[in-house]
């Protein structure tokens, strides 16, 4: 059996973001291996995240916003995110950024192949990996391998709801965009039970990605999504011509299910399958290479990689309330985030959903939002104990 330090199923976001942090520290050099069923050859997604600082990955951003406008009925709203900045990774430059730096690193090893297990070797000294029913030995095996039908319908007692959205690159004939500004809600959309909004993501006056997203438990079929986009497109952009360039799909959990991070002695959960998401947003890629560094400074100090932040108990209890309002009163979401950027500053809305904000922000932010959804929500999911 072919034995490692580590061993990584997954190449995505947080897999290769945590080979690329264990090789920019001092555990470079030993023995990794990262698995993927996939060759990661195609843009299949994009990632976007604001911050203020500098990461190890900006060489890789394809695109930054210094503004994000929030557009409702009878109100629109630019804000300067200064400090922060909206940042966007196109998957496929991340896929090749990272291949091309992890190829250079001695011990780094690449396989294409499907992982059937993670699990501690039977004598308890290690983890093992079966790769295409052959097993690999690691002192440590990281998994990011996840299956939406373990969870979405998971154990009672919990939220599942998800975010769901379809995207056009479109390019127009004619200036139809501003570049300098994401649209990060656009609620001008019917609402049907459920939180819906349009999302853009502007490269140039006449190039962007416009995406439709909603927030419930269960899919549209796939002629609604391209219906909605044609719609909001033709009647509240009015841009009556453009190409389409490339389409996006997408499915990310939003859900409460307390995710296992120490899946067995010598295994950990990493990414979507570790609970990186966050739960009343679906943002989750900076999450994921924040927690890589983590990881890496655990192994580093402690000589195992468990010793990682966990969410305080405040923001597990306001993700439960925001997804417990979404789930049963889905209309109400456009009234209620509308509110939300109305009475605070961008720059206090991405502490509080950073989970950076101290208590009295935390206070006066909640003390903004409609009170009625969210203290029906505390007397169901607290007093009653029902979803």
């Amino acid at each position: 059996m072919a034995v490692y330090d580590f061993i990584i199923a997954g190449s995505g976001a947080s897999g290769l973001g945590l080979a690329y942090q264990m090789a920019s520290s001092s555990l470079s050099g030993q023995s990794l291996l990262i698995v993927d069923r996939e060759k990661k050859d195609r843009n299949d997604r994009t990632w976007c995240f604001w911050t203020y600082k500098d990461t190890r990955i900006d060489h890789l951003v394809y695109r930054t916003w210094d503004q994000v406008e929030v557009v409702s009925d009878n109100y629109r709203q630019v804000f300067d995110l200064h400090p922060y900045r909206y940042r966007m990774i196109r998957a496929i430059d991340f896929y090749q950024g990272m291949r091309e730096t992890l190829a250079a690193v001695p011990g780094v090893t690449f396989a294409q192949g499907r992982v059937t297990s993670v699990m501690d070797t039977q004598d308890k000294k290690g983890a093992e990996v079966t790769i295409d029913g052959v097993p690999h030995g690691a002192r440590y095996a990281f998994d990011s391998t996840f299956k939406p039908s373990d969870y979405f319908r998971g154990p009672r007692g919990y939220h599942y709801l998800k975010q769901h959205f379809k995207g056009w690159e479109i390019e127009t004939p004619t200036d139809s965009f501003d570049p300098r500004t994401v649209t990060m809600f656009d609620f001008r959309t019917p609402q049907k039970g459920a939180m819906r909004f349009f999302y853009i993501l502007p490269f140039s006056p006449r190039r962007a990605l416009v995406e439709y997203t909603i927030f419930s438990a269960d899919l549209l079929k796939p002629h609604e999504y391209d219906r909605a986009i044609s719609e909001y497109l033709d009647t509240v952009l009015r841009i009556p011509k453009y190409r389409t360039e490339s389409v996006e799909t997408g499915v990310i959990p939003m859900t409460d299910y307390p995710f296992a991070r120490r899946l067995a002695q010598y295994v950990m959960a990493i990414g979507t399958r570790g609970g990186l998401v966050k739960p009343s947003s679906g943002y989750a890629f900076l999450r994921m290479q924040n927690d890589a560094a983590a990881i890496v400074d655990s192994l580093i100090n402690h000589g195992h990689p468990f010793n990682v932040p966990h969410t305080p108990y405040r923001y597990r209890l306001f993700d439960t309330l925001m997804l417990q309002v979404m789930y049963r009163q889905g209309d109400s979401m456009k009234g209620v985030f509308t509110r939300l950027f109305q009475r605070n500053s961008i720059q206090s809305i991405f502490r509080f959903l950073d989970e950076e904000a101290g208590l009295a922000e935390n206070a006066r932010l909640l003390a903004s939002l409609p009170h009625s959804p969210f203290l029906h929500a505390l007397m169901r999911v607290k007093l009653l104990r029902r979803v």
